[in-house]
Order: C-alpha cells, then structure tokens, then sequence
C-alpha cells in the first residue's frame, strides 16, 4: 500500500453489543464496510500481529487510546485497529484493555489486510497468517500518508515497532500541519519540503 491509494473495499463481520437480545451474552452480528469506517471521515487506522501480544497490549494500541484526544487536535475524526482476529477476540481485547476511545476492527479472515497487501506468514511464531505491523492517515477513503515498519517478510525472526507507533505518528501530523501553515497558498510547493513519517 502506499500514499494515495484507495483503502480496499471490504465488509467486517462484527459482534456489537444489544441489551435487547436478552440473552447473558448480549451481542449480536452487525455487518460494516469500508464505506462505514472511512467515507468523509479523516482517520488513522493502524494494523498488528495479533490482539493480546505483549507490544500491540502493553505499547502501541494503549498509547494510540492515551493520545486520542491529541490526534483530534490535529483533524482526526477517529482511529481504528485492525488485526487478522475474529469479532469475539478483538472484543474481548477491548474490554481487557479497557478501551473507550479507538475502535478495534475484526478481520477474521484477512480479506482486507491481504487486499492492502500486508497479509505475512508468522507460522514461525504458530500464528498462521497476520498482518505486518504498519499505521496510516487515511483521508476519505484514501491514503494520506503511510507508516510501514522495516523489514515486511514471511516469518520474520524480529518484530520491528517504531515507525508505526502512535508517537511517530502524533508527530508526522503536527510537522504536516506547521509545514502547510508555512507556506503561502500561492506558493510552489513542489520545491518545498516534503515532509516523510
């Protein structure tokens, strides 16, 4: 994947919550697209190896739900987690980490990570099929700037983290914005700066 390109289009099988159903598990299936997640909305979706793993648990999607009111000061409407686990995983995740702020998504059988073209073998690790560790801006459906770590193989012996975290990000954002600001709307940009994650 890279920038300006458009986000696959796919539909997320997904539990959400229903009191009504009246049952001691009170969820339901509820069916979401692409169009539902990232149509006119500006969002950072960020991807990881698997839900309950110690960096995904302890770093990254704890400090993207710590920094989420700052990603708004900075015009991001939402942030969203996808990872290569079913519905009743990445919800059970949530709950565990208390979450309240980034919505998880369940791609169970990693349809859209494999149509963004980070579907990785991590068999090496008994996990079978994953997504490779990466983060994106992504701007009405497109991407507006990408965040890949180093090193995307096959049962890779190392899990790279740094690139994509939420900091990194946080900080992409914020020189975007001063750089836009910097500059006349008039000006030539093409000879400007261009600035990188």
């Amino acid at each position: 994947m890279t920038v300006n390109k458009k986000i696959p289009s796919v539909t997320f099988r997904t539990r959400v919550r229903d009191d009504f159903v009246g049952v001691p598990n009170p969820y339901r299936w509820a069916d979401y697209t692409s169009d539902d997640y990232f149509t006119g909305k500006r969002v950072i979706l960020f991807s990881l190896p698997g839900a309950f793993t110690p960096t995904c648990s302890t770093y990254q999607l704890p400090d993207f739900e710590k920094l989420y009111d700052e990603f708004e000061k900075e015009g991001i409407d939402a942030i969203y987690c996808v990872s290569v686990n079913d519905a009743f995983v990445m919800n059970a995740w949530g709950n565990a980490l208390g979450l309240r702020k980034v919505k998880l998504i369940p791609d169970g059988s990693g349809e859209f990570t494999r149509k963004m073209g980070m579907l990785v073998a991590k068999h090496n690790l008994g996990f079978g099929m994953r997504s490779w560790r990466y983060a994106a801006v992504v701007n009405d459906g497109v991407v507006e700037q990408w965040f890949e770590e180093e090193g995307f193989a096959d049962n890779c012996d190392t899990d790279p983290y740094g690139v994509s975290s939420p900091q990194t990000v946080l900080e992409a954002l914020r020189g975007l914005k001063f750089t836009a600001a910097k500059w006349p709307a008039e000006a030539d940009r093409s000879h400007g700066p261009s600035p990188r994650p």
